[in-house]
């Protein structure tokens, strides 16, 4: 199982799970990110304490906390 924190700058995953509370959950849910969504890294915040990812046309910010609970599966980019 890899997680969106354990991703590097530049690749491209899908969501295949969200292991969070309710609260969280929606609040992604409202961001677009839910269980088969794509997106992109785009960048990590100072300390790696934040993740910046790109979900359509939409950048958003997640803390470190928040990316450890969302399981990803990495597309393959030729």
């Amino acid at each position: 199982m890899k997680t969106l924190d354990q991703l590097q700058v530049n690749q491209t995953a899908v969501v295949t799970a969200i292991h969070a509370p309710e609260d969280l959950k929606q609040r992604l849910f409202s961001f677009g990110v839910r269980r088969g969504t794509s997106f992109k890294v785009k960048a990590f915040g100072l300390a790696n304490s934040t993740v910046e990812i790109e979900v359509g046309a939409t950048m958003l910010a997640l803390r470190n906390e928040e990316a450890k609970c969302i399981e990803v599966s990495l597309v393959c980019e030729l």
